[in-house]
């Protein structure tokens, strides 16, 4: 916590989020494989925490020399919770190695238990495919180990041990070109796989001979994994324009950043360990971590699907819109109604259907669209081609600085502005997070316009995992605030009011504010008031007295934070009124809702912003009102189940305990599950009420 222990440190609450995704690598009602890749989720939601949120923290210490207290407390109290979840990691990981075995799923670790045919396929594999692929990078001393290390590639160190000497060497393996793990052939309803790097210790001997001169011998090939993260975090220079060059050049920069992290195989020798701390140039603001697994266990979190179906989650339908699905089109669907779709138990394909249709209707004449994150092969890309080859104007604000994705949102930019497309780079100095999609179509004798506001990308790959909420709607009321927020980010200095929606970093406080405050009035007069918020991140200080200041005055509030939560519950005089509960299973929770009871009326938006100061106030976010009644009621409804799980909701208090919700009496309820159902229930109703209406108008 912080030292007046109003806030808690936003990292450390992080740290105690992906102790929960471990939770469920341990969790026997958790599928096996499943666990598996809980585990590989865990290990890449470590790697980008040190990537960027370390790598922040590390670069106020060195802004300071070092003397800066908190910074450097905050480091230390990681660095200690990153060792212990270490040892915690390792065990699971080891518990789970022996589940998989007593299932018949062998992850092999040398070729010992492999049976000869197995090691003559092997073996062949390997000169033909992997030892070509391969680099060595000796460990002498003109060689500069922080430029020569590859992003794309990981390594294991050698110590090559002679009569009268020891020398060292790395050999470097492409990520990006070779599988991360290898299915051998196997019998009798066994699986037998083995890691890249596992493989090529196996046949070590074979790697250093083809560079070690054959009349120099070698008594011993030890070999030990290691794992480095770089900072990958940076900031743009204000009132640079040319944004799309100084990204590419510190996209450059990161490749090469200083290191931050080294994960080692524990059973390496002190002075090789010594070695690479000064080849890195570590110092004690990093982390050193010695691990039992310390190869790049992310991949984990796409664990090839094989075995029994019990061993993975039974799949789950998507659930097509009824909406949608009686009408001759997606315009005359929206005309007749807003509709509301829930991902993953929505099928994605309407909103694909929603731009492909666009872009073949003779009808439309404009498309603008803002894209965040995209599939790797996206058919939103396909269809917007295709709309302006079909003579359309399209229009596409490309956001370049989306983490980790920013080369694949040039190579996007490249590609559209090839296809003779606008492509806009938004607001300088301002992130662009929201999720819109506007277009305008012909008919008779005015411009319509349909709108698209969403909590998450334009991407059918995370819609298939995240829970993201996607409104359409035809109601000049949103429809014309969204036309203007398009014309704002083409030309920033354009005059723009916006009633409706919660527009960041123009309106956004101030109305949550509001609202807020609004709530507070409602307490204050003995009215029915209440806020219900469902959030990835609250970590905004501001909002945080805000819900405080609510709290002191009677207003129950219900909080469900997926991720990051500096707010403290139940302290007494200041939040006695707030419960926190964060839930994580088979998806990831993503989507944002806010609840406003506001006297029996309650006011209900959806939205794309957390609660982060970034998000408020550095950032473009949308959040839209639900201005139909029923569907405002499929939200609280869905809600409700939420805060009602008592199977994969954890109780977020100060300790950070991350304790399960004490179920009791009550029957299960496990939410993920429940809103499948509750869905399914609802668009089976809307479809048989259409099909009674549609029998009615025949007679």
């Amino acid at each position: 916590m912080t030292s007046n222990h109003r806030y808690l440190d936003k990292e450390l609450s992080w740290l105690s989020f992906n102790q929960r995704v471990l939770q469920q690598a341990a969790d026997k009602s958790v599928p096996l494989l499943e666990r598996v890749r809980f585990i590989g989720i865990y290990a890449n939601n470590i790697d980008e925490f040190y990537k960027v949120r370390v790598a922040k923290i590390k670069r106020q210490l060195l802004h300071h020399n070092g003397d800066h207290q908190p910074a450097q407390q905050l480091l230390d109290r990681i660095q200690h919770q990153s060792l212990q979840a270490q040892q915690h990691f390792d065990a699971i990981y080891n518990a789970l190695l022996n589940e998989m075995a007593q299932r018949h799923i062998y992850l092999i670790n040398d070729l010992q238990p492999l049976a000869c045919e197995q090691q003559q396929w092997l073996q062949h594999y390997f000169h033909h495919s992997i030892l070509p692929q391969l680099t060595l990078i000796p460990l002498t001393d003109t060689v500069d180990l922080i430029k020569r290390l590859h992003h794309h590639c990981s390594y294991l160190v050698v110590m090559i041990t002679r009569a009268t000497s020891i020398d060292y060497t790395l050999v470097e393996i492409p990520t990006n070109t070779l599988p991360r793990w290898l299915q051998l052939p196997s019998t009798n309803h066994q699986y037998s796989l083995m890691l890249v790097e596992n493989i090529i210790r196996a046949y070590i001997d074979d790697v250093i001979d083809t560079v070690t001169d054959a009349q120099t011998t070698y008594e011993q090939l030890s070999v030990y994994s290691i794992k480095i993260t770089r900072d990958a975090d940076y900031e743009l220079k204000p009132n640079n324009h040319d944004v799309l060059h100084q990204l590419s050049h510190h996209l450059q920069q990161r490749l090469t950043a200083k290191p931050l992290r080294l994960v080692y195989q524990h059973t390496m020798p002190a002075p090789l360990l010594q070695l690479l701390t000064d080849k890195l140039r570590l110092s004690d603001f990093d982390t050193l971590i010695a691990s039992e697994h310390c190869q790049h266990l992310d991949d984990l979190s796409a664990f090839p699907a094989i075995g029994n179906k019990y061993l993975h989650y039974a799949p789950l339908p998507t659930i097509n819109s009824a909406a949608f699905n009686q009408a001759s089109n997606v315009f005359t669907a929206i005309t007749a109604q807003d509709i509301l779709l829930y991902y993953p138990y929505h099928s994605f394909e309407h909103m694909l259907d929603f731009v492909h249709q666009a872009a073949r209707d003779p009808a439309v004449r404009h498309i603008s669209i803002n894209i965040y994150r995209l599939a790797k092969q996206s058919r939103i890309i396909d269809s917007l081609i295709m709309a302006a080859n079909n003579g359309k104007q399209v229009t596409v604000v490309v956001e370049l600085q989306a983490r980790f994705d920013e080369q694949a949102n040039i190579d996007w930019a490249q590609q559209l502005t090839a296809a003779g497309i606008t492509v806009l780079f938004g607001v300088a100095e301002v992130k662009i997070h929201s999720k819109l999609c506007l277009i305008t179509r012909q008919e008779q004798q005015q411009l319509v316009d349909y709108a698209h506001i969403g909590t998450g990308n334009f991407n059918e790959q995370t819609a298939r995992i995240y829970t993201d909420f996607s409104l359409f709607t035809c109601q000049r009321a949103i429809t014309q605030e969204v036309r203007q927020l398009f014309d704002y980010l083409a030309n920033p200095k354009a005059k723009v009011s916006f009633n409706h929606l919660i527009v960041s970093p123009i309106n956004a406080r101030a109305r949550l504010y509001a609202l807020i405050d609004s709530e507070i009035y409602h307490a204050q007069h003995q009215r029915s008031a209440g806020i219900t918020l469902k959030l990835n991140n609250l970590i905004d200080n501001g909002l945080i007295d805000k819900l405080y200041q609510a709290s002191q005055h009677g207003v129950k509030i219900q909080l469900i934070i997926r991720g990051m939560c500096s707010l403290i519950a139940g302290v007494p005089h200041r939040s006695e009124n707030i419960t926190i509960i964060s839930i994580v299973d088979r998806f990831l929770e993503h989507s944002r809702v806010y609840i406003f009871t506001n006297n029996g009326s309650p006011k209900v938006f959806i939205s794309s912003a957390d609660w982060m100061q970034r998000n408020i106030d550095r950032r473009i976010e949308v959040g839209c009102p639900i201005l139909s009644p029923s569907l405002k009621q499929r939200i609280i409804a869905i809600t409700k189940l939420q805060l009602a799980d008592n199977v994969q909701a954890r109780v977020i208090d100060p300790a950070l305990s991350n304790r399960y919700v004490s179920r009791g009496k009550r029957p299960k309820i496990r939410s993920q599950t429940a809103i499948y159902h509750y869905l399914t229930h609802v668009e089976a109703q809307s479809q048989r009420l259409a099909h009674k209406e549609h029998q009615h108008h025949a007679k």
